[in-house]
């Protein structure tokens, strides 16, 4: 087994160049989500997957329903890599939808740029990364040329940046995939075994458009809605007090991150349009805290006349939580992660919420774990000039390698 790991080891780093130039070509496809157009990013990377001899099966999601859900294409591509009768079906899942770049680069956020060592573009970090660091790991174990078990599958989507659900979620939903364990896109050097629920409101306040200079014919939609904002920001206090038991989770949080409404200056707010996050500790029950917020919005506004709520509920992510079975990976990854990073990767929880919860919601045990530096803010993740360490990729490649063999080597 050590000549074995010696030899992926090794592997890596001969073909470590190409790693780079295959992340290069992945980031160079923008996937700005919104608005969602993430097919041609899918088109590319199975061409380059079939310069391996790999198939990437295609499963695009319906047209209308992508449409329906605010985005405009989704392919998701499954690589199916079956070895010998005997072992378990071992997933790697990485997502290839962004957030638009936005301001203040100071290099091409689509150009995969390498310099001082590191390589820098949207999602050099999170997580078309992990997009190479799946396919050189697997790569490298196949290039053993030693009996396998088992089977590998790459699952690539286009869904994390809206909840998931048309990709991890719809390929498990439609059958697609069954693994029996997931490997997830990581962002740091800790595995993360569980994280946050995630609940997303839109609210929209219904009042009656007046004239600025006659505001007592109108019914102001903004200042019920400013009501509906103090009663929100005025449960922070109370959230701070919940405090969860999981290391690297601390207590939920609730905001409102975008609000529209209202015509011109000088006209009453007819409508006014908000949208919340409020994230929920594993600890929390998703559906009681989805009946106190729309109660607490509800009571905000409660006998205002003329005041009419639609509340709409955007998303509804459910807790990751370890599931028997996660332990194996974990292990794993620490006793490799301690040879190659000189550290063991420490096994916590984030605030964050990702794809690996769509696996444990079907029983499925799932952590995160990929190319990343010790924390996130290094990476400046979904910031201006996002890049990877380039000996980050390196490290973390050879340990999911290592992991794959110790569960799928014979």
């Amino acid at each position: 087994m050590e000549d074995q790991q010696d030899a992926l080891l090794r592997w890596i780093d001969d073909h470590f160049d190409e790693e780079v130039a295959f992340l290069q070509q992945v980031i160079r496809v923008p996937t700005d989500t919104p608005p969602g157009d993430n097919a041609p990013h899918a088109d590319r990377v199975a061409q380059l997957l079939a310069d391996y001899g790999w198939t990437a099966e295609r499963h695009p999601v319906p047209q209308e329903r992508v449409r329906d859900y605010g985005m405009q294409s989704i392919v998701n591509l499954v690589v199916r890599r079956p070895y010998g009768a005997g072992g378990p079906t071992l997933a790697l899942n990485a997502h290839g939808d962004v957030v638009p770049p936005g301001e203040g680069w100071t290099r091409p956020p689509y150009g995969g740029v390498v310099e001082d060592g590191y390589i820098y573009g949207r999602a050099a970090a999170v997580s078309k990364s992990d997009f190479a660091t799946y396919v050189f790991a697997a790569r490298a174990l196949e290039a053993l040329g030693v009996p396998l078990r088992g089977a590998l599958e790459l699952h690539f989507t286009y869904d994390e940046e809206f909840g998931g659900l048309l990709g991890p979620g719809w390929l498990l939903e439609q059958g697609i995939v069954k693994p029996d364990f997931a490997i997830a896109a990581g962002f740091a050097y800790d595995i993360v075994t569980a994280h946050n629920a995630c609940l997303q409101l839109e609210i929209t306040v219904h009042g009656k458009a007046g004239h600025g200079a006659m505001p007592e014919t109108a019914v102001d939609a903004l200042q019920a809605a400013t009501k509906i904002l103090n009663a929100i920001y005025g449960q922070l206090p109370e959230l701070k007090k919940i405090k969860s038991g999981v290391p690297g989770i601390d207590s939920p949080t609730m905001l409102v991150g975008r609000i529209d409404g209202g015509t011109n200056t000088n006209v009453v707010p007819g409508k006014v349009v908000m949208k919340m996050d409020r994230r929920m500790i594993p600890e929390e029950d998703p559906v009681a805290v989805e009946a106190q917020v729309r109660a607490l919005v509800e009571d905000a506004v409660r006998g205002l006349p003329g005041i009419r709520l639609d509340i709409r509920r955007l998303l509804l992510s459910q807790a990751l939580r370890p599931l028997p079975g996660s332990d194996e990976l974990v292990a794993s990854l620490q006793r490799h992660g301690a040879a190659i990073l000189g550290e063991v990767p420490q096994a916590r929880g984030t605030p964050l919420y990702a794809d690996a919860r769509l696996y444990g919601e079907h029983g499925i045990p799932a952590v995160l774990y990929g190319a990343g530096p010790r924390t996130v803010p290094e990476s400046n993740a979904k910031k201006a000039d996002e890049r990877l360490l380039l000996e980050d990729l390196r490290k973390a490649t050879k340990v999911v390698a290592l992991t794959l063999l110790d569960f799928l080597g014979n």
